[in-house]
């Protein structure tokens, strides 16, 4: 992917325009929401979900969606923070890209089409779409997970394509990621910005003993002790210490406010990368939706930061966008009836009112 955009620049301009006309369509919507004949918030946080996409785009029909998920390895690998090894970033990969997924299962479901995007794996996957500059981060532990450059390419690629999607005519894009070993970035990144004890935002991953769990808090610990991080800096702490499928993701959200395109969040890692945007844009906040909460155990703390209520509880902790993608049909119906449903004068019923 060429580089066509200057993310520095992206980042600047968001952070002067103006959301007022989203702010009073997301305003309309949830008014127009209670005059619907159902009990009043009756469809939870599905009519927060609603107004957000109808403010981001009033004539959104969800006809047209898709789940871009990247795929990258992590050095910290190296430190013995995961169960399985870095092979199996591309064996599921290579799963993803020929529909044998967990994440192509639910999409299939779900009419979602699945784009798997090569942000930094070690391995090439033949036919993957390919945006890295790099293979694999540094190990943290030693030195920064990436350069700069690297950086911010990573950052633009995520950006390029949410304007490749609008431009195809995708009306909203759900997030999802794929690499061993980026639980531990996603922790980093989580203790770092948030300023809390490693141990108390690390979780087991894809399936870590008590003790692993303690040596990743403890290898985290080091890390950002030894980085000198400091939530103020959220690009220098996803340089240290992040993943290249996170530093994409965050380009994705940045893109979704630049070009108007929804984002749903999936789970933990996703989340981790929507902060990193709203620590570099708080108007990114204005196109995000939250689809669940991950099992592990930073989520709700980020989604408390994020200020995002999650559609479904199901303690998902699969990634790969699964949860992202299994709430579009719950969002299609919610916008059917926000769409199509009678309103209380429409059928002669007096209007119910808080109490």
């Amino acid at each position: 992917m060429e580089r066509e955009i200057d993310c520095k620049l992206i980042i600047s301009q968001l952070n002067t325009k103006e959301f007022n006309e989203m702010e009073e369509r997301k305003s309309e919507a949830k008014e127009y929401w209670d005059k619907i004949a159902k009990p009043l918030y009756g469809l939870g946080y599905l009519e927060d979900a609603i107004a957000t996409l109808v403010s981001v785009n009033p004539k959104i029909t969800l006809t047209k969606r898709c789940c871009l998920v990247f795929c990258a390895d992590n050095g910290i690998v190296a430190q013995g923070v995961t169960q399985t090894g870095s092979e199996v970033t591309a064996v599921v990969a290579r799963n993803i890209l020929h529909g044998r997924a967990s994440i192509n299962h639910f999409a299939k479901v779900a009419n979602t089409e699945v784009i798997p995007v090569d942000v930094g794996m070690l391995t090439e996957v033949d036919g993957m779409r390919n945006v890295k500059s790099r293979r694999g981060t540094r190990d943290f532990s030693r030195m920064e997970a990436m350069t700069e450059e690297e950086l911010y390419r990573c950052i633009e690629a995520g950006i390029l394509l949410v304007k490749e999607c609008q431009e195809s005519g995708y009306e909203i894009i759900a997030t999802g990621e794929m690499g061993i070993g980026n639980t531990t970035t996603s922790s980093a990144v989580t203790a770092a910005l948030l300023k809390v004890p490693a141990k108390d935002v690390t979780g087991k991953g894809a399936g870590l003993s008590k003790e692993g769990i303690f040596h990743k808090a403890k290898i985290i610990e080091e890390a950002i002790i030894r980085h000198n991080l400091k939530p103020e800096e959220p690009l220098e702490v996803l340089k240290k210490v992040g993943g290249f499928d996170l530093a994409a993701m965050v380009g994705v959200f940045l893109g979704g406010a630049f070009y108007e395109v929804p984002i749903i969040i999936d789970g933990f890692i996703s989340s981790v990368a929507a902060l990193l945007a709203t620590r570099l844009c708080r108007s990114c906040q204005y196109t995000m939706v939250a689809s669940h909460q991950s099992g592990e155990p930073a989520a709700q703390r980020i989604l408390d930061e994020l200020k995002l209520n999650p559609i479904i509880q199901c303690r998902l902790s699969l990634g790969e966008g699964t949860g992202a993608v299994a709430v579009m049909p719950l969002l299609e119906m919610a916008l059917s009836e926000y769409r199509s449903m009678p309103t209380f004068s429409e059928i002669q019923i007096k209007e119910y009112k808080p109490l």
